[in-house]
């Protein structure tokens, strides 16, 4: 009977190390979905910014008014910024929603690196979007 109940221990044993294996696996996995957005929104951030300062028409051109629309290459970029913001802003939301539902069952919190990473790009998001929009900043 000894025998039996020591192999139930260790299957008990066994099926509770492969359960945390998994969670733990499913965090991985969240991990590398938020850094893949984070490399899209910083992508779409970068490719924004990059638009409307190669398309910054000289002075003379647009008193001379060989530009026909000197704000599309402007809007085009603040559009860019802010769908890599937002975007990036719900799959942080999404991140810390599935890390608080799978929670209870990892044995230690652990601090995501990812998350503050994406927290950082936002910030960027946001600071690039007013300096855009307003014109200002070190740009």
């Amino acid at each position: 009977m000894d025998v039996e109940k020591e192999r139930k221990d260790r299957g008990i044993v066994l099926a509770e190390e492969r359960t945390d294996l998994a969670v733990e696996r499913s965090v991985m996995a969240a991990e590398r979905t938020l850094m893949a957005w984070i490399r899209t929104a910083l992508s779409m951030i970068g490719f924004g910014f990059t638009i409307y300062k190669f398309f910054q028409y000289k002075a003379e051109d647009l008193a001379a008014g060989i530009v026909r629309r000197p704000n599309a290459p402007r809007n085009l970029g603040l559009s860019l910024i802010t769908v890599g913001t937002l975007g990036l802003m719900a799959a942080a939301w999404q991140h810390r929603m599935f890390l608080r539902e799978i929670g209870p069952s990892r044995k230690r919190e652990k601090v995501s690196v990812s998350f503050v990473v994406a927290m950082a790009v936002i910030l960027i998001g946001i600071v690039t979007f007013y300096g855009v929009l307003l014109h200002a900043g070190p740009f």
